[in-house]
């Protein structure tokens, strides 16, 4: 379901907390009306959630304030004064994230304490989405490992509070949910509720994941040797490991799993959007082609692309139209296109953004390879993984094999085996996987494109290394 996100001032972002639960409610009801499912059959309900966006309820559950959504960017002071007092790299170390950065609940819940003190002092518990879903719908405040590790007040490794940061934000262990794994039984259904969603209660609700790491499971990336990819508007990668890794340099965080007792590397970088914006921006003639036979733009551009030869006649894109993110972390970075000629033409444009992409995510995969990491898969899935041209790209690029699934909501579906997991339709998650992902399609590195696409990466790091100091001083005037 779509909805408005509220923004007050240019750096704050919130959602009144009613608007996710109604987007939520009428989901239920389409998917119990198109399933023609009767609603005792439903054994049990997992939920995927977006991280970092904080809720705050009294002690009966009531909240107090708007939800304060993972996009909001107001609590810089506050995400200054926590690094200062604890320090990046020990943060790192406890919490697996590489930076205190306002994102962070912790962040905003000192934010709240500076800023709201008279509602600071009335708070009952500090949620997450799924949280604060899994308390409606239960009664029960129950939290999981993979959806706290960016709250910045969990520890990664031990998988309890960090009680050092509580203390210094105030904040009680009693104000927090109980932590639990992902994939438990919580509880059935409250029978007010049950009636309110048109779902039984005798449905038992399951701990469920962060939706990153609950589309790594819907994809099958749940043993170490897996990555997945999601390109959407942004690119998010999972790497799945066996132990907490750190990266000497924090380039990369490091995220507990919705597996017991595993951990990923976990990040966001630029993705899809760069392709959009070049649609939305020199592409309107394709946009028009598009709309009158009914097809996707973004069909008719990469079948211009599958024109061009790998490598894009030495054309090279940086995509940093909005910084550099992982694992360079340059906020000042900027997009370029390097050694276009007379002989380009836009369907070189197209394709060296392709490549640009996949240039990313082997820059991300070098770098977990530094780590110890071995990556012999990778899994696609998002909008990007619909391309079998851009998966080809990211196989040749990468020399690793890329393979699709043909679940479209690949979180859902981790959703999904996570709760068939919790109330023993399976065995074990591993099982589960195996059950329910159905492998699509596989694309294996050409290696005729080899040589092409090893000078175009090794052109695309020299070029990004090349003009760091040119970004510097321009972004400094």
């Amino acid at each position: 379901r779509e909805y408005e996100l509220l923004t007050p001032s240019a750096l704050e972002v919130e959602m009144a907390v009613d608007t996710y639960w109604v987007a939520f409610k009428s989901t239920i009801s389409e998917v119990i009306a198109k399933s023609k499912a009767k609603p005792e059959e439903i054994a049990a309900l997992g939920i995927s959630a977006q991280g970092e966006t904080l809720l705050v309820v009294d002690d009966a559950g009531q909240p107090l304030r708007n939800a304060i959504v993972w996009l909001d960017n107001r609590a810089q002071a506050e995400a200054e004064v926590l690094s200062q007092e604890f320090g990046d790299r020990n943060a790192y170390q406890v919490t697996g994230q590489v930076s205190i950065v306002p994102t962070w609940p912790a962040s905003k819940i000192l934010w709240i304490k500076r800023n709201e003190p008279e509602l600071f002092q009335k708070v009952g518990k500090y949620l997450l989405i799924e949280d604060y879903f899994i308390y409606r719908m239960t009664g029960h405040p129950v939290a999981e490992g993979s959806l706290l590790c960016s709250t910045v007040y969990w520890d990664i490794t031990s998988k309890t509070w960090w009680d050092d940061m509580l203390y210094f934000l105030g904040v009680s262990p009693d104000q927090l949910p109980t932590i639990r794994e992902s994939g438990e039984p919580v509880g059935g259904i409250l029978p007010q509720v049950a009636r309110e969603l048109g779902l039984s209660p005798t449905t038992v609700v399951c701990t469920g994941a962060l939706d990153q790491a609950a589309g790594a499971i819907g994809v099958g990336n749940v043993v170490p040797g897996v990555f997945s990819e999601n390109t959407g508007a942004a690119l998010a990668i999972c790497a799945t490991v066996d132990r907490p890794t750190f990266d000497p340099l924090s380039r990369m965080p490091c995220h507990y799993h919705a597996i017991p007792d595993t951990y990923m590397e976990h990040t966001f970088t630029t993705g899809g959007m760069v392709l959009r914006w070049y649609r939305d921006k020199f592409c309107q003639e394709e946009f028009a082609k598009a709309s009158a036979k009914g097809k996707d733009a973004y069909d008719i551009l990469t079948e211009q692309a599958s024109r061009v030869a790998p490598g894009s006649e030495g054309l090279t894109m940086l995509p940093h139209l909005q910084g550099a993110m992982a694992p360079d972390a340059n906020p000042k970075a900027r997009g370029v296109f390097y050694g276009f000629t007379l002989r380009h033409e836009k369907p070189h444009f197209i394709r060296a953004i392709l490549e640009a992409i996949a240039c990313t995510v082997k820059r991300n995969i070098d770098v977990l390879e530094e780590l110890g990491i071995r990556i012999e898969e990778i899994r696609c899935l998002g909008g990007g993984s619909r391309s079998p041209l851009w998966n080809q790209i990211k196989a040749d690029l990468t020399g690793r094999p890329v393979v699709t699934t043909h679940s479209p909501e690949a979180a859902c579906l981790g959703a999904a085996i996570l709760a068939g997991k919790a109330v023993g339709l399976f065995p074990s998650l591993h099982e589960a996987c195996q059950q329910m992902v159905a492998i699509k399609d596989r694309f294996e590195p050409n290696p005729d494109s080899a040589a092409a696409y090893a000078a175009t990466y090794e052109r695309y790091a020299e070029l990004y290394d090349s003009l760091c100091p040119l970004f510097e001083k321009e972004t400094a005037v």
